[in-house]
């Protein structure tokens, strides 16, 4: 498949951040071949008018639980504790495996047609997340949550051997555009025999591991008294942060300076996800001290449970005015940095690094947003347009891979008619039934 993208401005995100306008871009199968001028012999199948269109890398969502979705506004004004003890893991207790695959679907669409194509996901069933993933022609790296701490208390009753089973068989899966790696559900949760052997199964199987760390004060308190050592020192200490892959770690909210020191060293990204922080009340990660010790920090939305949506521009968004207005300091996050987090930082936390720049060779993952609506007018400043301005309505056409996914609010690759109404459907039969708690949240 070739196609030609006709006169459009470019948001490169190249080494020079080169912002280019009235220019073409060719893509042929999976890959970008041209940004300015076609090949003279480039024969499209398809020409898009990229007139009052700005093209910019797709964004990658660093961490998420995207089935999730069934359970948006179940759980609101509650604190973390009894978000998780009264409302999230009880309705799971309902939860079974055809809705996970509804509840991603619903999820893929909502990601698509706000400029995504790619996400990091920690659920469960993840065989039915990976099935919606190769279908949609998205990309994703999937971790089956596991907490360890016996099959009664595990959503569907599914074994520690179960999720390794789903690791080996849909690692590369899709032409590549599947990664799995082990996922505990974090080193307060999940005992230390377990840790273990998800560290042991992903040295043998060559990939990475994607769980929470440090979300509180209290958590690091706790690990503190029981372990001698911070969160990330004891995940360190059990092997979790010398795997193949470098590990995936979402929030990090109560992280001290040395265990920033450690994770920059040890090379493993972390997934900020401000929404939910302020949502549900949490402390913010110290973002800033993160970058400046040199730590991969790629943005998320995390779960619609605490995040309500997978608007990665209002991630952005949220992400950059919050910090210049904590730090009082304007130059803080500025927007290109905001958006290299976004569509480079999180893609190569997913294992796409060659993802998040529009020049030739570079995966074709793309979006073409348009800039006509009032909002966007005057257009002094492209980039500052998408993080401070863009609506997810504005995207026009989106690509993952070369294949067109998204086109002017037709969706190319999904039904999206049954998935709205399979995914209300079951939300409501799931929170309709006799539920029962599943654990308990101990920090």
């Amino acid at each position: 498949m070739r196609t030609l993208i006709k006169d459009t401005s470019v948001l490169t995100l190249d080494e020079e951040d080169r912002i280019l306008a009235g220019v073409d871009i060719a893509l042929e199968n999976r890959a970008i071949v041209a940004v300015g001028e076609a090949p003279p012999d480039f024969k499209a199948d398809e020409v898009i008018d990229g007139r009052e269109m700005v093209a910019l890398p797709a964004f990658f969502n660093a961490h998420c639980h995207a089935p999730m979705t069934l359970e948006r506004g179940w759980a609101e004004d509650l604190p973390f504790d009894r978000w998780l003890n009264e409302k999230i893991w009880v309705a799971e207790s309902a939860l079974e495996a055809d809705d996970v695959t509804w509840g991603a679907a619903l999820a893929a669409a909502e990601m698509i047609r706000s400029g995504t194509v790619g996400f990091g996901d920690h659920y469960f069933w993840m065989d039915k997340v990976a099935a919606v993933v190769e279908e949609s022609g998205m990309k994703a790296l999937l971790a089956w949550c596991h907490f360890g701490i016996g099959d009664d208390k595990e959503v569907g009753g599914v074994s520690f051997e179960e999720t390794v089973a789903f690791v080996k068989a849909w690692d590369g899966a899709a032409s590549g555009r599947i990664h799995t790696v082990m996922g505990p559900h974090s080193p307060y949760m999940t005992p230390a025999p377990v840790l273990r052997r998800f560290a042991e199964e992903a040295e043998r199987l060559g990939v990475g591991a994607h769980f929470h760390l440090s979300e509180s004060n209290e958590q690091v308190r706790n690990s503190l008294e029981h372990h001698g050592l911070t969160p990330p020192e004891y995940v360190a200490k059990l092997g979790l942060l010398d795997l193949p892959r470098p590990a995936l770690l979402a929030h990090c909210n109560a992280a001290t300076l040395e265990d920033m020191n450690l994770l920059a060293a040890k090379g493993a990204f972390i997934a900020h996800a401000p929404k939910t922080y302020q949502k549900l009340g949490m402390e913010m990660p110290p973002l800033p001290e993160m970058l400046a010790r040199g730590m991969r920090v790629g943005l998320a939305t995390d779960g619609p449970a605490s995040n309500s949506d997978f608007n990665m521009l209002e991630i952005l968004r949220l992400t950059g005015l919050h910090w210049k207005g904590a730090l009082l300091n304007p130059e803080a996050l500025p927007r290109m940095q905001l958006l290299r987090m976004t569509a480079q930082t999180s893609a190569a936390a997913l294992g796409f690094p060659e993802s998040g720049v529009l020049a030739p060779g570079h995966p074709a993952d793309l979006q073409l947003l348009d800039t006509t609506a009032p909002h966007w007018i005057p257009r002094h400043d492209l980039a500052a347009g998408i993080v401070y301005t863009a609506h997810p309505g504005d995207v026009a056409y989106v690509w993952c891979d070369g294949q067109l996914l998204y086109r002017k609010g037709e969706f190319l690759t999904l039904d999206i008619e049954r998935i709205r109404w399979e995914a209300e459907h079951r939300a409501f039969r799931m929170v309709g039934k006799p539920m029962s708690s599943l654990r308990e949240y101990a920090a």
